[in-house]
């Protein structure tokens, strides 16, 4: 019998870590079988107790049980720890590992797919929400010339500043409160792009030649690489590559080896039309 796997959500018929999994798995000649499970709202834990009961070997985890996955976990990665949740199990014996590859996955896909160098750039998330926090580290560790954040509530957005402040230094202010200023790379971390929401950002912040990128994907253009593209940044791109490469980096947890992630992706684009 093949080795399980799967992805928990709620809701999660929409999710495409199925698609991409069997792809790596044909890839790589592992041999296993990796399906959707809805677990309910108040049932998390319960429903990965069940899975591993059946023999379930490791899961994504996705909204809305991030946070619920790293109380779980019996055992943490240090980018978990970091990241305050968890999106990548693996069931070991009694054992409930839990790692975050969300900031792998977005590392990779702006340095290896979209050939941008973070290194000595100018970073800014928008956002402050556990999407920002899971990627912080793995973009403080290419060494940006600065990184900051921007929020709606300066609060949370200072939060995270001191969360990290013993790595490096992390600028936190509302949107207002970077205007005169520019940046290299801007990332949207907020939910804006899915309630088809602009989010307010002050004219010029868009450097010369710089990446706009939205962890959110879909068909069209999401508000804010609209915005980003008639404010002149010099690229923009949605999540699917992070998508795809957080995804790899959880097979690899899993497997011990690394997918390519290039057909797969390809394909992922084709189906959404763009």
């Amino acid at each position: 019998m093949s080795d399980q796997y799967c992805v928990f959500g709620n809701p999660v018929a929409h999710s495409k870590s199925p698609l991409i999994h069997a792809a790596f798995a044909r890839t790589t000649g592992e041999d296993l079988s990796y399906t959707a499970r809805l677990a309910a709202v108040d049932g998390f834990s319960e429903a990965v107790f069940e899975f591993v009961a059946m023999g379930g070997r490791g899961a994504n985890v996705t909204v809305p049980f991030k946070e619920d996955a790293f109380r779980l976990a019996t055992r943490l990665s240090e980018r978990a720890e970091r990241a305050g949740a968890v999106n990548t199990l693996a069931f070991n014996d009694q054992e409930i590992f839990g790692d975050n590859t969300d900031g792998a996955g977005l590392v990779r896909d702006i340095t290896h797919n979209l050939g941008v160098v973070l290194a000595g750039k100018r970073i800014l998330l928008l956002g402050a929400g556990g999407a920002t926090r899971g990627v912080i580290a793995p973009l403080l560790a290419c060494q940006p010339a600065s990184l900051s954040i921007a929020n709606r509530t300066v609060a949370k957005a200072q939060a995270l500043s001191e969360a990290f402040a013993d790595i490096a230094a992390v600028n936190a202010g509302n949107f207002a409160d970077f205007a005169g200023q520019s940046f290299d790379v801007l990332i949207n971390a907020t939910s804006a792009s899915l309630a088809g929401e602009s989010l307010p950002l002050p004219p010029g912040i868009f450097a010369a030649g710089s990446l706009a990128y939205d962890m959110m994907y879909g068909k069209g253009e999401t508000p804010f690489l609209k915005l980003a593209r008639e404010q002149g940044a010099g690229r923009c791109a949605d999540g699917l590559g992070m998508l795809a490469e957080q995804a790899a980096e959880a097979f690899y947890v899993w497997r011990g080896v690394r997918p390519e992630t290039a057909a797969v992706l390809a394909d992922l684009r084709a189906a959404l039309g763009g």
